[in-house]
């Protein structure tokens, strides 16, 4: 019998979810870099760069509700395997539409977004059917690792391409991995343990204990989900909660650089460090929120609790951060907080299979669209900001108060109860 014949099946469909996330952010964040000499090659100033960075979630909003519900309709499998392949070949195209005008290259930044929109709705989509309850956290923990990973990744590995090759190839290497991960995804995945020909009598029967029946499930209208109070806090905390993970991942390398004096060179080096931190916690969050669960806390408990460390661990490491002028100590103080940040993972980010198993996806689609208005208005406002004060401490004391509005409407509102089935 091969190692294969034992492996379970939903580990697989985590796995490449993972992948998908961490292909996700590299793609996503290797412009955090590239445009330092992007906006040197063609003449951008501090406002262009925040529009250009910010038109990506242009893209990013449009598609999360309508991904959402088609993954719930249809699967995940066919809706993120098609969403990888589309942003891919927007990567590619960035760098000939960034010689054609700025016009063209917000279109490519508009259209990778559009690629990218339906990640999230699309495993969590997929979770719902695949993952049991008692592995729930660790499994959206390790997903959600695709972040931090993606972005070290992206770091450590874009100046390295520039100063070989220049920044164009940082699109080009990066846009082809999409493909390669395409072909395994599409072979070895299944939409739901009924599906896949492969699964074991007894896996197939272990998930179906934990996990509700979907047969003949229909999608509700919209409002419906929109009448929830549980949705809504939700939507609250992730709105506020990628405030400052917008901030981090896509000004951080220009606030090494320029804010603390950073050669160029060492840049990817240095910011890697607080995404390391959050790579390594996310998961840890999801291992310590399980063990609650299995310690007989109850859910709601567990959720809330998750997601007041998380919280205030982002603000007082904002609050902090914003007064210091030295580089290393900037970063330690960074990685403290995306490290304690991270247990909001077994907070509000799971929350949306608590309430809605059989609509994961369409709850992720409306959360994330909200978590996406950051994306345009938190990353082009830190821009306007910066040109008209050049405060970074205003930046980030800014994105502590909103972290924290997040943090008192989940735990005031938030639920674990069931609500859609």
């Amino acid at each position: 019998m091969s190692a294969y014949s034992d492996w379970p099946r939903r580990y697989t469909v985590v796995a490449f979810s993972f992948l998908a996330v961490t292909l996700c952010y590299l793609d996503r964040v290797n412009i955090s870099v590239a445009i330092i000499p992007m906006a040197e090659e063609l003449g951008w100033d501090l406002e262009t760069r925040g529009i250009v960075l910010a038109s990506f979630a242009a893209g990013y909003i449009t598609l999360q509700i309508i991904g959402g519900r088609l993954a719930d309709r249809f699967g995940g499998k066919v809706v993120l395997g098609f969403g990888v392949i589309l942003w891919s070949l927007f990567t590619l195209l960035t760098p000939p539409a960034a010689f054609l005008g700025l016009g063209a290259l917000l279109l490519a930044r508009i259209g990778l977004g559009a690629g990218e929109a339906v990640t999230y709705p699309s495993f969590f989509s997929l979770f719902g059917r695949w993952v049991p309850e008692s592995e729930r956290v660790r499994a959206v923990g390790l997903a959600n690792s695709g972040i931090p990973l993606g972005t070290i990744v992206g770091l450590v590995a874009t100046p390295l391409v520039i100063s070989a090759w220049g920044w164009e190839w940082a699109f080009y290497l990066f846009g082809v991995l999409g493909f390669v991960w395409f072909v395994p995804w599409w072979l070895r995945v299944y939409a739901s343990p009924a599906e896949h020909p492969g699964i074991s009598a007894e896996e197939r029967a272990r998930i179906e204990r934990e996990v509700p029946d979907r047969a003949g499930a229909s999608l509700p209208p919209l409002g419906v989900f929109l009448r929830s109070r549980a949705v809504w806090a939700i939507i609250v905390a992730h709105f506020c909660n990628n405030w400052s993970l917008y901030i981090l991942i896509t000004w951080l390398p220009t606030y090494v650089s320029e804010g603390l004096g950073v050669p160029f060179a060492s840049v990817g080096w240095l910011t890697m460090i607080p995404h390391v931190a959050s790579f390594v916690f996310i998961n840890v969050a999801g291992q310590v929120a399980d063990r609650m669960l299995a310690g007989g806390m109850p859910v709601v408990r567990v959720r809330k609790t998750m997601q007041t460390i998380g919280c205030f661990g982002t603000a007082v490491s904002l609050l902090v951060v914003g007064q210091i002028e030295t580089a290393w100590a900037a970063i330690v103080v960074m990685s403290i907080g995306t490290a304690v940040g991270a247990f909001v993972t077994g907070g509000f980010a799971v929350n949306h299979i608590d309430i809605a198993p059989r609509h994961a996806g369409t709850v992720m689609g409306l959360t994330n669209t909200a978590g996406t208005i950051p994306g345009m208005v938190g990353v082009y406002t830190t821009g306007m900001i910066l040109q008209a004060t050049g405060s970074w401490a205003l930046v980030f004391g800014v994105a502590a108060g909103v972290t924290l509005v997040g943090w008192l409407v989940f735990v005031l509102f938030g639920s674990a109860t069931r609500e859609f089935d």
